[in-house]
């Protein structure tokens, strides 16, 4: 990407929730809309996708049409799906462990999403547990993100990020938000009140040679759904899946555009909201990160 070359500050974004997170055409609309959020806060878009054969980082107005079109007819891709989605040529949209990975890879430190997967509900019977906690564990991405989605064990969720050394970062808030409400009860590692302050602690914890950081962003209040109504169809949900015996990598999405049913629409408005407000608390990240780059390298030439 030249924006890399040029030392510009990058936002990764991941494709699973084009392909699989909502409908056509409100998936293209917002991928659209959230590439032009993170321009207009002074950083460049970078979708990540397997397109043709590739992995590629910074997808094409074109390669999001395709990407939208497709939907639920494209393949998911986590980290274990990537080699051989590759060989077979086959359309993919990134989970955000192959974003994760995919945007190290091409050296792009910050990556806006909607929620992080994490551990689901029931997981003591059927050890569903999302590869995103794994690659948080070893990968030095930050990423901004509305807390884990709803439908998952959230204080599970949390215990493995802390068992894996993963710091939750709260943005302007303590309790952790659970996605579609902008409180889960349980509460973040740190709080930090500014980009510039999360940049700090991103930089020095990849310094450190450390993993990543989940950076925790509530939905923006006039968009917040209320927590007890939600769960209520999170559980309809969950049973009309446990019903139908649908599992493992296809449960999201299933849940996901379910719940879009129960809302009447009124979940995926609120997914669209977070997901641009997430771009652009990531994007003053980015930018923030880069001049703290920029300062690093002035401070040699100044005492010389």
């Amino acid at each position: 990407m030249n924006a890399l070359a040029d030392g510009r500050p990058v936002v990764a974004l991941e494709s699973t929730i084009v392909t699989h997170g909502m409908p056509y055409p409100q998936n293209l609309e917002m991928a659209r809309r959230v590439e032009g959020v993170i321009r207009r806060s002074g950083a460049v878009p970078a979708t990540i996708a397997i397109m043709d054969g590739k992995l590629m980082v910074g997808a094409k107005a074109q390669d999001l049409e395709r990407l939208a079109g497709l939907g639920g007819k494209a393949a998911k891709a986590s980290r274990r799906d990537v080699a051989a989605l590759l060989v077979s040529g086959k359309m993919a949209g990134t989970t955000v462990a192959t974003t994760m990975m995919a945007a190290a890879w091409a050296g792009i430190q910050v990556f806006a999403t909607g929620g992080i997967g994490g551990v689901h509900r029931g997981a003591e019977a059927t050890f569903d547990i999302s590869a995103d906690l794994e690659e948080l564990r070893q990968t030095q991405v930050a990423v901004v993100c509305a807390g884990a989605k709803s439908i998952l064990d959230i204080p599970k969720t949390l215990e493995t990020l802390e068992t894996n050394g993963v710091p939750v970062l709260g943005y302007r808030t303590d309790d952790f938000p659970a996605f579609w409400a902008r409180q889960s009860g349980q509460k973040v590692d740190h709080r930090v009140e500014s980009a510039e302050e999360a940049a700090r602690v991103i930089a020095l914890q990849f310094e450190l040679g450390m993993g990543g950081v989940v950076v925790a962003n509530p939905i923006p209040e006039s968009h917040a759904m209320d927590a007890r109504e939600i769960e209520a169809r999170i559980e309809e949900a969950i049973k009309g899946a446990e019903a139908e015996g649908v599992s493992r990598k296809d449960l999201t999405p299933f849940l996901l555009k379910r719940i879009v049913e129960l809302t009447e629409g009124k979940s995926l408005i609120a997914n669209i909201a977070l997901v641009e407000n997430n771009a652009s608390v990531a994007a003053e990240i980015a930018v923030a990160m880069s001049a703290l780059g920029s300062e690093a390298e002035a401070k040699p030439n100044a005492s010389a």
